[in-house]
């Protein structure tokens, strides 16, 4: 195990691995829940998308261990199934097959472009104070995730966020006494302070009334399995456009919230290059592009890689250990539907947070006196969490890039990948106004 993970090379060892995984896996188990959910209002079986989602997340899972060698984690993104379900089902009004075969043939293509090498050169490609920004960004965003999953803030009339009036009750307090119990751990330098946080957060939200026995069978459900509709796809004019619009957004989304979070959980992890490279960056590509297809196959949406990933880096995770503990307990999850259901968001919410606090510490690593820089910079951050969008927050900072270098004479500075990077962007925003 030491000789193919390279525990010691990265100063770390099993233990510190296992608590990574799990942390990290406890932090995200909620998608066994909410995707299911989501995706149900498409018309797709629940119980069968419950059984997509832990076994696609749990190939992804062991592509990115056994392969790429990093501690980071996929499931099914969030944003993205709600696209699935209201935008081109409930909205457009095609069925659920029409939508997984849009999710497959967007795998399949993500699949050709991790070979040709193009995904990875995007990652390496954005400038070095942009993956700073993207890194605390997204420590920004999953902060706020976790504060609007615990209700402690919510949209007020205006649909502007506002702490709650009742912030000091139910499921928010119970959230709030988990921080002040994560912080205080990790305060004393305890070992595996955001699993701890977790399980104690879990137990004393059972006098709250917060957590409860979700119930249910504890045997497997059986998935999807190549539920496609070609047919309806190609069907006339109209609904080949509409196809490629759909696959298209669910590739863009998918890739740039992918480089996001590898850039994010890398830079935390101290793992890029002095080059802004990312090691096995390629091979990490291929999990989530092998994961989102695997998905659609069985009956989930796009497979990607998860900002919650972040939170077994901080607890230490760095090899692909975190991770493979990570697929062992999706598939595990299996089995234990109605328990890993038990967890509120209320006790993943402060590990959340806390995550956000570790993650946004590049910014003081932010040319801030370049304006060229500091702009890009910050717009790239206020985009993430305003639009609740990574991969907005990446476009507006590549654009904005682009532009301020330009306009200040310094286009020589930019890459010819970042300048391909803002004309796709250019063209994403183009077509979304028409």
């Amino acid at each position: 195990m030491e000789k193919f993970f390279k525990l010691k090379e990265r100063g770390t060892d099993v233990k510190t691995e296992i608590i990574a995984g799990i942390t990290t896996f406890m932090t995200m188990a909620y998608i066994l829940a909410v995707n299911p959910m989501i995706l149900s209002a498409s018309g797709l079986d629940g119980s069968k998308v419950f059984a997509a989602t832990a076994i696609s997340s749990a190939v992804a899972c062991l592509v990115m261990s056994l392969v790429a060698n990093l501690p980071f984690a996929l499931s099914a993104g969030m944003g993205i199934n709600a696209f699935f379900a209201y935008t081109i089902c409930i909205g457009m009004g095609y069925s659920w097959k029409f939508a997984l075969t849009a999710v497959f043939v967007e795998g399949i293509i993500f699949i050709l472009l991790t070979i040709c090498n193009l995904r990875e050169a995007i990652v390496n490609s954005i400038p070095e104070n942009l993956k700073k920004a993207i890194g605390a960004g997204i420590g920004l965003f999953i902060a706020y995730i976790g504060l609007k999953n615990a209700g402690i803030i919510i949209g007020d009339a205006s649909n502007v966020s506002a702490l709650n009036a009742s912030w000091h009750s139910g499921s928010s307090l119970l959230a709030m006494i988990g921080l002040v119990i994560t912080s205080a751990l990790l305060v004393f330098n305890v070992k595996g302070a955001l699993l701890i946080g977790i399980v104690a957060t879990t137990i004393i939200g059972i006098p709250f009334g917060v957590t409860s026995y979700a119930g249910g069978s504890y045997l497997p459900p059986a998935p999807y399995f190549f539920d496609f509709a070609f047919d309806e796809a190609f069907a006339n004019g109209k609904a080949i456009f509409d196809f490629i619009i759909v696959m298209f957004t669910f590739l863009f989304v998918d890739m740039f919230d992918t480089v996001g979070t590898l850039i994010g959980c890398a830079g935390k992890s101290g793992m890029i290059q002095k080059d802004g490279s990312i090691p096995n960056c390629k091979e990490a590509l291929f999990a989530d592009a092998i994961g989102t297809t695997v998905g659609a196959i069985l009956g989930t949406s796009t497979i990607t890689t998860f900002v919650e990933s972040s939170a077994g880096v901080a607890e230490g995770g760095r090899t692909g250990l975190t991770s493979l503990t990570v697929a062992v307990l999706f598939v595990l999850s299996l089995f234990l539907e109605p328990i890993f259901g038990s967890i509120p968001s209320a006790a993943t919410a402060p590990a959340l947070i806390i995550v956000g606090v570790m993650m946004v510490t590049p910014v003081k690593d932010i040319a801030w006196d370049d304006y060229s820089e500091a702009i890009p910079a910050f717009l790239c951050m206020i985009f993430m969490v305003c639009a609740s969008s990574i991969s907005d927050g990446i476009m507006f900072g590549v654009v904005f890039y682009v532009l301020c270098k330009a306009l200040g004479g310094k286009a020589k500075d930019i890459n010819k990948m970042t300048w391909v990077l803002f004309v796709l962007f250019i063209a994403k925003i183009v077509v979304n106004a028409l």
